[in-house]
């Protein structure tokens, strides 16, 4: 079963995903004449502008539910798989993706805005249905929808609680064990997946304010004392600094990197980290009150880089700088760091043991913390995504207790990948991560060689905003851009159009 998983992962991550990824992110930097450098004091004003109303969450909550999905696992663990796999050299490849990849996440999270819906008195929104109405394509939109409800409810939980096991057995050190109907597993395992299944339960069953509320407060506290952490390290060896950066730069054009090693992982971990073009973060972003649908656009752009630009370099630094890592080659040997071999990179323990090396008797215990609480917020971020693709297919299959048995999928799976082995958890999140990608990225690209309305929204908003406008409007018919119900509706109602 592990061969075959690893072969289809071998399949959809192959060349030319990573490919289409950065190609796909220079093509919207250039469209948008690199919005996510021209606009980037707007999206710090943005970030604080704008309140929920009954229907839709706040512009800050938004970001917080998508930073919830898009800063987890892969800030911890995954930045530690690149490394490993990748080499150094990875991380330059994570900045890249990142940078190119922020220009893309608005373009889709834009979108999302533009198409959305009101479903039982809240916003929905996301690629299923911008695919739908700007393509006119309703069979692809409803592919995407059930691959997501696949990938969030059942396949990407298993990696995030996976994470959060492995980090708390290796900080308790325990070698109890427990035997269940699933085999036996580290008795740390199954109790911290008995836990994060009841408290995840308890927040998923309450709907997406509570959501939102839990992680517009956990997320921005987890990422400071986090990143606080990281430079604490990097004060006390700042002489380290500069090799570091060299190592990272100099690795990135070897040509182990041109065959594929640090870029292929480089890309395929910043995707799973920032979720730019995998087209998750859209549906946060489709939930927000705003005025202008470029306004959550530009917010979710900045929010790739709080992912890859702020706590997945703490990450990298801690580890390149302790030297807590080793590079595993395609055929089985390993180089350079300082750990041995026998450490999977796939797990958080070149982390913990960066951390370790500053601070002992605390890396282990304060990176599990950590990874619990960016974990857990990433299952809430998942159980929404799920939740709104479950919603798009009940418009036209009315499945009674449909929602009830995704609740339950993706506890089981939270639950299962608690105590599972961290490669095979791994390799089935990137298998779910990469078929969105793919989908979602032909679409968007397809949408934007049609009509470009996206970009079309954005000018309009530079615009309003030359024009120092002090209330912004949306007139999708005056720009060209058709099946935006939600925004001619609006207009309406404000006696702004017939």
């Amino acid at each position: 079963m592990s061969d075959f998983i690893n072969t289809i992962n071998g399949i959809v991550w192959s060349s030319a995903l990573v490919y289409l990824c950065l190609g796909a992110g220079l093509l919207f930097s250039l469209w948008t004449r690199f919005v996510q450098v021209r606009q980037f004091p707007e999206m710090i004003r943005l970030l604080f502008s704008g309140k929920e109303s009954k229907e839709g969450i706040s512009t800050f909550q938004a970001l917080a539910v998508s930073l919830s999905g898009r800063v987890g696992t892969g800030n911890i663990a995954g930045v530690a798989a690149a490394i490993g796999f990748g080499g150094p050299g990875a991380v330059f490849w994570m900045w890249v993706v990142a940078f190119l990849g922020a220009s893309t996440a608005y373009v889709e999270s834009t979108l999302g805005q533009l198409y959305k819906e009101v479903d039982e008195g809240q916003y929905r929104g996301g690629p299923a249905f911008f695919i739908e109405k700007a393509l006119g394509q309703a069979w692809y939109g409803w592919v995407f929808a059930v691959v997501t409800v696949f990938a969030c409810g059942v396949l990407l939980p298993g990696v995030q609680a996976n994470a959060i096991g492995n980090a708390v057995d290796l900080a308790v050190a325990s070698e109890a064990t427990l035997v269940t109907p699933l085999g036996t597993f580290p008795t740390a395992k199954v109790v911290m997946g008995a836990v994060v299944t009841v408290f995840l339960g308890v927040i998923i069953f309450g709907g997406v304010r509570r959501i939102a509320h839990f992680t517009q407060v956990v997320v921005p506290l987890m990422a400071i004392l986090y990143i606080l952490s990281a430079l604490v390290i990097i004060a006390t060896n700042l002489g380290e600094v500069p090799r570091v950066i060299g190592l990272i730069v100099g690795d990135a054009f070897t040509p182990m990197a041109g065959l594929g090693a640090a870029i292929g992982w480089g890309v395929k971990r910043g995707i799973y980290s920032n979720e730019a073009g995998q087209g998750t973060g859209v549906h946060a972003a489709a939930a927000a009150e705003v005025d202008h649908p470029a306004q959550q656009g530009l917010v979710q752009a900045f929010s790739v880089y709080v992912d890859t630009l702020f706590v997945c370099t703490a990450t990298a630094l801690m580890i390149l700088i302790t030297g807590a890592y080793h590079v595993t080659s395609v055929d089985g040997g390993v180089s350079g760091g300082l750990l041995a071999a026998s450490v999977d990179p796939n797990s958080p323990a070149f982390t913990q043991l960066a951390v370790s090396q500053a601070f002992a008797g605390v890396g282990e215990p304060f990176v599990a913390v950590t990874l619990f609480f960016f974990a857990f917020t990433t299952l809430l971020s998942y159980y929404y995504i799920a939740e709104t693709n479950v919603a798009y297919i009940k418009r036209t299959l009315h499945i009674p207790g449909l929602m009830l048995a995704l609740k339950f999928a993706l506890l089981a799976s939270a639950f299962y990948g608690a105590v599972r082995a961290a490669g095979v958890a791994w390799a089935l999140g990137d298998i779910g991560v990469g078929l969105m990608a793919w989908l979602n990225i032909v679409g968007i690209l397809l949408i934007s060689f049609a009509a470009r309305p996206a970009m079309k929204a954005l000018r309009d908003y530079e615009a309003q905003k030359k024009a120092g406008v002090t209330a912004y409007t949306f007139d999708p018919g005056a720009l060209g851009i058709r099946n935006a119900a939600f925004w001619e509706e609006r207009l309406r109602k404000r006696g702004n159009a017939p």
